[in-house]
Parts: C-alpha cells; structure tokens; sequence
C-alpha cells in the first residue's frame, strides 16, 4: 500500500527532468498558426493578473515563429501597465506568450529577447477587462 503514492508522485515528472507545461509539448518543429491567441491571451490573463481591470497602454504583438528552449515555437508579445494593489501603476513590461500546437502554453515574463524588433498594435480588449 505505501507504494502507491510513490508510483502517483512519479506520473506529475518527465522523464528528462524538463519542467511540465500546459500542453504536451511533442517537441515537433513545424507548429500550427495559434488561431484563437487574442481570445486565449484574455483568458489567460483574467486569471494571471491579480487585478485584471483598469489595464492601461496595452499593446500586442501578432504571433511570430521564434527559437525559445532550442524548440521553435509561436510567440506573441504584448506590453501592458496593471493596476497595481495601491492604485498606481508601474512603466509598462513586456511579456511574451508561447504557443505550442497552436494553444496558450506559458508565459515568459523576462521577454526581451523572444520580443525583440516586434511591431506593436493597441491591444483594446486587454485594457476592458473585468473581473
């Protein structure tokens, strides 16, 4: 009986010892378009932000094909200032959205480079967020 929760613990790692993420991510090179990336974004960030309303100077970027972990992958960027727990708000970041088979996987906070020599497009949905 104390063994399985032993064999239970082992199914939440990968084998290699890379981190999990939110889709099975098959390592295949050649990646669909990521269709639904607006609506997948919003949804996301509902959750992710502590306070989703009150969004300012949101701006994105449309998904392009970038080399992030070794792996090429869709990612979309987006820059935006949330309302921090004060009221106030700090500069904008940037933060970069990967795709992988076409759906939301992670966010990469630190996105300079995965970011970098995008065009940028108001990003309006983000900032009529509600709760």
């Amino acid at each position: 009986m104390m063994l399985l929760p032993v064999m239970l613990s082992a199914c939440a790692a990968s084998d290699d010892g890379k981190p999990i993420t939110f889709t099975d991510d098959r390592g295949v090179s050649s990646q669909p378009f990521p269709k639904n990336y607006r609506t997948e974004v919003l949804s996301f960030l509902k959750t992710y932000l502590n306070n989703p309303v009150g969004v300012r100077d949101a701006v994105m970027a449309d998904p392009v094909e970038r080399v992030v972990g070794g792996r090429l992958r869709y990612v979309a960027c987006l820059r935006f200032s949330a309302r921090e727990a004060d009221g106030g708000y700090r500069e904008p970041r940037e933060r970069a959205m990967l795709f992988v088979d076409g759906r939301l996987d992670r966010i990469i906070e630190n996105a300079a480079e995965p970011c970098a020599g995008l065009a940028y497009a108001p990003f309006a949905e983000l900032e009529k967020l509600t709760r």
